[in-house]
């Protein structure tokens, strides 16, 4: 008995010891895979000016910028889908004497602006796409200007929420030959444009009784990005061409934004617009023409991220 049970002794642990990794190796959990990128990123920058008997003169003032920049990007298999919403408001506010405080208000900066791409990949770098855009800003600017006769401010609204609105869809092809550059080509694009103020209809080329406009045709977006160490760069270029106006030749969008994280939270950030679209009317010495929009946003600001923020193209 005593050497069966020996022999027993020895069996279970031969059988325990064989066990055990494999019962190891079955409780270790594996990691589920991971399609979401999200995060975000936001910016705030301000400036202020204060005078006191200062001979050479000049007007007190405080400025104020933010920008709340987020993504929430999608991958597995052959699918992408890519979304980022960009919110962006600044103002500044002088502080002297005048017939109405509210002439000491401007807006800087004032855009929203919400992309999303969906993807199939057809063969590597190339995908079949489907491209949404919208853009429009938060509050409403004016024009200010007195009335001679009874010293009154009038104020002639200059755009408000959804006046103008765009709101974009395409279909085609994206390239994406390297990691920094995306080529998207979409010849069946349609376009809404919406104002709802009847006053600005005719300065964007939308019908005075009707708040939207409608166009069709072929839209091409560009997106590229570079970074060197604590220095990024990247810009969007969107033209698009109206099958239906053919006349009002190709209306450009273009966004450049740089970056360079001088220490930590500490960024100088530039960032610039230029618009040519002969649908929008502006005024200048008295003539309605369309003409080259540009604005240019130059900031030294506190830069937070949070989650897995990219860096938009």
């Amino acid at each position: 008995m005593n050497r069966l049970s020996a022999l027993l002794m020895v069996a279970l642990v031969a059988i325990s010891a064989s066990c055990f990794p494999a019962q190891a190796a079955d409780t270790t959990k594996k990691e589920a895979p991971k399609y979401w990128t999200k995060g975000i990123m936001t910016q705030v920058g301000f400036s202020q000016v204060s005078l006191t008997n200062w001979a050479e003169g000049g007007n007190a003032s405080i400025s104020l910028n933010g920008v709340v920049d987020a993504n929430a990007n999608y991958a597995k298999d052959k699918m992408i889908w890519e979304n980022r919403l960009k919110i962006s408001y600044g103002f500044i506010q002088k502080f002297e004497d005048c017939i109405d405080p509210r002439q000491n208000f401007s807006k800087s900066d004032d855009r929203v602006i919400l992309d999303s791409k969906w993807g199939w990949m057809l063969v590597d770098k190339l995908y079949f796409s489907a491209l949404l855009n919208f853009r429009t800003q938060l509050t409403q600017t004016f024009s200010w200007s007195v009335d001679p006769e009874n010293q009154t401010l009038i104020g002639t609204p200059q755009s408000s929420f959804m006046a103008p609105g765009y709101l974009s869809l395409g279909v085609g092809i994206d390239y994406k030959p390297w990691n920094f550059l995306s080529v998207n080509l979409s010849p069946l694009t349609g376009n809404m444009v919406v104002v709802t103020l009847p006053e600005l209809r005719e300065t964007y080329g939308v019908d005075p009784n009707h708040p939207v406009k409608m166009q069709f045709g072929a839209q091409l977006k560009v997106d590229a990005k570079y970074s060197y160490r604590t220095f990024r760069v990247g810009t969007t270029l969107n033209l698009f061409m109206d099958y239906l106006a053919v006349d009002k030749g190709v209306q450009v969008y273009w966004d450049v934004d740089a970056s360079w994280a001088v220490a930590k939270f500490l960024t100088l950030n530039l960032n610039t617009s230029l618009i040519w679209d002969k649908n929008i009317m502006i005024e200048k010495a008295g003539v309605k023409a369309p003409r080259v929009q540009f604005k240019e946003v130059l900031s030294v600001g506190l830069t937070f991220t949070f989650g897995q923020y990219i860096k938009p193209n």
